[in-house]
């Protein structure tokens, strides 16, 4: 059985920033499905996510002016 290559960082944390977008290629989706691990999906995930939170947070601060 051949070994599938495993995705790095930056490959993970690109699939979910897509996913946040909601556009991606279907060959991209596939590639990804055989190469990430839903271990650092989640990861990346949970941090882009509040990454972002916190950036609308500081926005809204900023334009409130509080």
């Amino acid at each position: 059985m051949a070994e599938t290559r495993r995705a790095g960082f930056w490959a993970t944390l690109r699939a979910v920033l897509w996913s946040f977008v909601g556009i991606r290629k279907r060959r991209h989706y596939d590639d990804d499905a055989t190469s990430l691990d839903p271990k650092a999906v989640i990861v990346a995930g949970v941090l882009a996510g509040l990454v972002f939170v916190l950036s609308i947070v500081a926005f809204v601060r900023f334009v409130v002016g509080a």
